[in-house]
């Protein structure tokens, strides 16, 4: 079936209704449709519709839906497949829930189908509070996963999108969160184009993403929603961009208030509108009419933005018959249903990371254990599982939780709080460490300890957000807080089995952890059914087979200043020094065999080139291996060798499977200072295993990946992200 996105004759259809709808509506009437609160308009049919509702791990703030684990959780899957079932049952709640709210008369905010997700920023600093909510520091990584993502969220019907899915913030948005209303993100063209700009080109192109968000922050001078590099030549002109853009909230006050770029409100909005913002976050776009009125702005230009809004509207059916839309038979049963719970178990179980198992103490055997202490403060917290713009979970499974569960009666379970997330003490009357006695009982009595260590969203989130410690949302290094280290100190100081479970959004620098914890699992933010999914997982229930997204550093000291957006010596396709963990690393219980590498051709063409390899799984349990494919040009000034090829492969004990994967002349393809791309001529290196191939990759799982080295005998143009 064609999807809607390729269905231009339906498409045009809509744009003509819209057009004809839009021609009947008075200045007044088209300006107030611009406001995310869009009220209705009686005498033309038209309901009241909020625009605003957000689906980053699933359908949030409107009551009860299935809470998946955060973004950069689910980029640790990097499961292509599984992005597009999340994004398929995300819409079918959303579906359902709009169902019910519309026929209740419910349009207040959180309960329309334009999803203001995925956040498709890249990672490129541990330290921004907001990093969670992307799908790390790799634009190949990032794209790939976000137009599977968007897939699943818009659907597959040729007649409507299933919802409207949103790429934001573009562009060149990762903090730090406390100076963005007036923050300049300065970027060369180079790292506009290589890093910064091709997931929201792939979400364009490829997955034809309804909606564009633009940014709070200028980039290179330009406030964001009024760019006109950003919004008229880049996405409108040169990517072809045809649905419609949306300000971030309250963004465009910021043009006059902070940026300083606008005398006041008519000037602000004005330059929104004539750089192609159709939609306005927030209240400012009430400005709107007199602007028209004293000639800022033409109102053909309203007239354009209203069209493209209400034929986003037409594309999710909204002004049809209910009869001819088939998502509104989607059942509120489905919400928060057992199949969705069943789903998001599995997912949590993928995005776990095994980050250290000396001597194989994972997984535990519950037969050998009598007794078993879970300590610390996000043992039993249910703000550890969920990151932030989540929604509302029925039942909140914990770490603790899971692990009482899992065991039943047969294994006794002692648990502590250990100490606070971030303070030194629990109770506010009591003494510095004021549960470290009680630490010291638990471990005693327990044969093997789960240490339950990390931040929450009240430690890295939106700047704005209820709670966040550190106000602005960022994080001020990447140390354990509080006196979690400490603590954890005192637990491996009894010379028990000890296994730390991290949850967190972010790298954390934990060195001492590695070098003394025998065992460590990366949770991530792992949704409602993480603890159930960490308790199986730990049990050897399944085995972990999630991969990092992101590079841990050792240290604060090994990044550049937060404020510096160029790409030197960031995220591992840059930097110099050497990682705590790699970019692309996990454990498995099983150990892989890749073998049998092979090229079709050693020459680079327009083709491109076909890889095929077998993989072995080794061990003694079923387990999923992921592929990883690295290209390095071997020439002067280079990047390191970057992700341009991944898979996933499911195998029983020792069966093999063959893989294939194909790199595109693009996978070699560099971009110049003026940000043109090219294939230059001369060697390179093309990696194949299961990580990439650095130093600190090989001293962690004593593998390396197979390298093969190929040509490129003639120069080739690639295609401009960027003009």
């Amino acid at each position: 079936m064609v999807d809607l996105k390729d269905n231009r004759k339906k498409i045009e259809e809509y744009k003509a209704r819209a057009k004809e709808l839009v021609s009947k509506m008075t200045l007044e009437e088209k300006c107030h449709q611009m406001l995310h609160w869009a009220p209705a308009i009686e005498r033309l049919g038209v309901k009241s519709y909020n625009w605003w509702n957000e689906a980053l791990h699933g359908v949030a703030r409107a009551g009860v839906a299935t809470v998946f684990p955060q973004a950069i959780g689910l980029a640790a899957s990097f499961d292509q497949d599984l992005m597009e079932i999340i994004g398929d049952a995300i819409s079918t709640e959303g579906r359902a829930k709009f169902n019910v709210q519309q026929k209740y008369g419910d349009t207040d905010i959180y309960k329309g189908l334009t999803f203001w997700s995925p956040n498709v920023n890249i990672f490129r600093d541990p330290r921004w509070g907001r990093g969670h909510e992307t799908y790390g520091e790799d634009p190949y990584l990032t794209s790939r996963l976000a137009v599977r993502y968007i897939n699943g969220l818009q659907g597959h019907n040729s007649d409507y999108l299933k919802a409207a899915a949103c790429a934001k913030h573009f562009a060149v948005h990762s903090g730090p969160e406390d100076l963005r209303h007036s923050f300049n993100a300065v970027a060369s063209r180079k790292d506009m184009a290589e890093t910064y700009l091709p997931a929201f080109e792939a979400c364009v192109k490829e997955a034809g993403v309804e909606t564009v968000m633009g940014a709070y922050n200028r980039t290179n001078g330009e406030p964001c929603c009024g760019s006109e590099f950003l919004l008229k030549k880049t996405l409108r002109e040169k990517w072809g961009f045809d649905g419609h853009v949306v300000s971030d909230c309250w963004a465009i006050k910021d043009f006059h208030e902070n940026h300083k770029v606008t005398e006041g409100p008519l000037e602000s909005v004005a330059l929104a509108v004539n750089m192609g913002c159709d939609l306005n976050c927030g209240h400012i776009f009430l400005y709107l009419e007199e602007a028209v009125k004293r000639g800022l702005i033409s109102e053909e230009k309203i007239t354009r933005a209203v069209e493209r809004l209400f034929t986003t509207r037409m594309k999710l059916g909204l002004f049809d018959e209910p009869d001819k839309v088939p998502y509104n038979t989607l059942s509120y049963e489905i919400v928060d249903s057992e199949e969705m719970s069943r789903l998001n178990l599995e997912v949590a179980k993928k995005t776990l990371v095994l980050l250290k198992n000396e001597n194989n103490l994972l997984p535990l055997d519950k037969k050998k254990i009598k007794s078993i202490g879970v300590i610390g403060p996000n043992a039993n917290n249910r703000r550890a599982l969920i990151g932030n713009y989540e929604g509302t979970a029925s039942r909140y499974i914990t770490v603790l939780e899971g692990i009482q569960d899992y065991l039943g009666d047969e294994v006794r379970v002692y648990y502590s709080e250990g100490c606070h997330l971030h303070k030194k003490k629990v109770q506010d009357l009591g003494m510095e460490n004021d549960r470290i006695s009680e630490v010291k009982a638990v471990c005693e009595m327990s044969d093997v300890i789960i240490a339950c260590m990390g931040l929450d969203s009240g430690l890295e989130g939106e700047e704005g957000d209820q709670g966040n410690q550190y106000a602005s949302g960022d994080k001020p290094d990447l140390n354990l807080p509080g006196l979690q280290e400490e603590v954890l100190k005192t637990i491996c100081s009894f010379g028990k089995p000890v296994v730390l479970v991290l949850l967190c959004g972010s790298a954390l620098a934990v060195n001492w952890a590695q070098d003394n914890v025998p065992a460590i699992l990366l949770g991530w933010y792992p949704g409602a059914q993480g603890g159930r999914a960490i308790a199986e997982v730990l049990f050897g229930e399944y085995a972990p087979e999630g991969r990092l997204p992101i590079t841990f550093y050792r240290s604060s000291e090994d990044l550049p200043e937060f404020t510096d957006y160029s790409m030197e010596n960031r995220t591992y396709r840059y930097m110099k020094t050497k990682p705590l963990y790699p970019f692309g690393y996990g454990l498995s219980y099983v150990d892989f065999k890749i073998d049998n590498v092979k090229l079709d051709t050693d020459i680079v063409t327009e083709k491109g080139i076909d890889i095929s390899l077998d993989v072995t799984n080794t061990g003694g349990m079923k387990a999923r291996d992921t592929v990883q494919v690295y290209v390095k040009a071997e020439r002067e000034g280079t990047p390191n060798a970057q992700l341009k090829a991944f898979a996933k492969v499911e195998l029983e004990p020792e069966q093999t499977k063959t893989v294939r994967l194909h790199l595109g002349l693009e996978a070699f393809g560099l971009c110049d200072d003026d940000g043109k791309r090219w294939v230059e001529t001369g060697g390179y290196s093309i990696f194949v295993g299961d990580m990439q191939p650095d130093e600190r990759s090989f001293e962690l799982t004593g593998k390396a990946p197979v390298r093969i080295y190929v040509q490129a005998k003639e120069r080739f143009k690639l295609e401009d992200i960027i003009d």
